[in-house]
């Protein structure tokens, strides 16, 4: 996808370093544009879920220009629902309220080009399929869903509906993300043979979410929509029939990223995990995951080793792509990512011409003084930096974009229905075999739908 047009003759990685200027002038006034939109461009959404992640993409979409949000529905009435409905007021954008989904799209479908939905991964599906079915277009968050079977039905009800499904794997449509594939590996091959692939996401040690006493949902409400509890309604991620677990929650984003800058899916995976450090009564997924794929890419074998913790947070997130010629690290956090090449590859001076990666810095090529290399190592090589930022735009801004702009027909998805069910193959499998305790394979019949 990385070489299609839009309709509008802008490609991709043009929109989106325009969007980018624009983000960045508008991070300090969200309300600007959403309080001028009123062209025929306009398109009119709904938020389906009103938490933590749905009041995330709610903030990236605020930067978007004419997008009208219209309806809020969340069962936590008393808190998300009524706050985040009472803030898109402020916006200016009057909106209605609803518990049930099904309520909103029956009064609402008529008035609404799209959803974006942000629900527990055990509601995707049904709440997608649902939506499409209503004419409506659909942003779902990953994972498409904990139970492939329905990721599945999501992919034929696409197909069935001809409505648009973007899954939230963001760092698709992220421009560096973007530069990296397009430049790096792909024109530049500037890599060489990749032959490793090492990422990994460390996130410190958790107290389970709390609530306030006085907005407690009612239990026929949280029996209704399949939480036995607050704790477990807050906490859903940890519960095997609501989510996947940390491998799902975390993992999927980076796992996700190896594939496509591989351009092949794996042909198997081993895993170790457990639930070591948390209750497994509250925290029924395991709180660590190692897993190492293989994947059989056209230069060869690439085994990847990727990582999930919940106990610990050193070094944060992070990809690293490593390959005869040279070594690339990329992370959605803007602080980390450069390209070393490797002592015995070509000199770089074309690319850093050609503005694909800018020189390293001077105090880099330095060697620290008094250092002393054993006979066995190797001098680190310097950092070349990637040319190309957020410049302060949110994580998800780019990917909503490209989704409301498909839309509009001036581009198409960066990550559709059959992109997003590669990647929950690939992640749920790997709950699979830390249960089998033994490697899995994959056949390639698997990842279509």
């Amino acid at each position: 996808m990385s070489d299609q047009k839009t309709k509008a003759g802008m490609d991709r990685r043009s929109f989106l370093q325009s969007t980018a200027a624009l983000g960045a002038g508008l991070a300090m006034v969200p309300n600007v544009l959403t309080r001028a939109a009123g062209g025929g461009d306009d398109i009119n959404i709904a938020l389906l879920g009103a938490g933590a992640q749905g009041q995330v993409l709610m903030n990236a979409i605020l930067k978007i220009p004419n997008i009208r949000f219209k309806a809020v529905c969340d069962i936590w009435e008393a808190y998300n629902q009524r706050r985040v409905s009472r803030l898109l007021k402020r916006y200016g954008h009057e909106n209605n309220t609803y518990v049930d989904y099904k309520e909103m799209l029956d009064k609402e479908k008529d008035n609404i080009d799209a959803v974006v939905i942000a629900t527990p991964d055990f509601w995707h599906a049904e709440h997608a399929i649902a939506c499409m079915e209503a004419g409506l277009h659909v942003y779902c968050e990953k994972e498409m869903s904990n139970d492939l079977a329905k990721a599945k039905q999501m992919v034929e009800a696409q197909k069935k509906t001809g409505k648009l499904l973007q899954i939230g794997h963001q760092r698709r449509s992220n421009p560096r993300y973007i530069h990296c594939y397009d430049k790096l590996i792909n024109q530049a091959d500037i890599l060489g043979r990749v032959t490793t692939v090492n990422g990994q996401w460390n996130r410190g040690a958790r107290e389970p979410l709390g609530y306030p006493t006085k907005a407690v949902i009612p239990a026929d409400v949280l029996g209704k929509y399949g939480f036995e509890s607050m704790e477990q309604f807050r906490n859903w991620r940890w519960y095997k029939k609501l989510g996947g677990g940390p491998i799902v929650d975390l993992g999927s984003h980076q796992i996700d990223i190896y594939s496509w800058f591989l351009g092949a899916t794996p042909r198997s995976v081993i895993a170790s995990g457990g639930t070591d450090y948390y209750d497994s009564n509250t925290h029924e997924w395991y709180d660590t995951v190692m897993a190492i794929y293989e994947f059989e890419t056209k230069k060869g074998v690439v085994r990847a080793f990727y990582q999930v913790l919940t106990t610990n947070s050193s070094q944060g997130y992070f990809e690293t792509f490593m390959g005869d010629q040279g070594t690339l690290q990329i992370s959605e956090s803007a602080a980390r990512g450069a390209v070393y090449r490797e002592q015995a590859a070509p000199e770089w001076d074309k690319w850093v011409k050609l503005g694909f990666i800018n020189e390293p810095k001077k105090e880099e090529e330095k060697a620290e003084a008094g250092a002393v290399l054993d006979v066995r190592e190797t001098l680190a090589p310097p950092a070349y930096e990637i040319p190309v930022s957020m410049e302060g735009m949110p994580y998800h801004q780019p990917h909503l974009a490209n989704f409301f702009n498909a839309v509009r027909g001036k581009e198409e998805l960066n990550c559709p229905a059959e992109v997003g069910y590669e990647t929950a193959v690939m992640v749920l499998k790997v709950n699979e075999a830390v249960e089998a305790q033994r490697r899995l394979e994959f056949g390639e019949s698997e990842f279509h739908v």
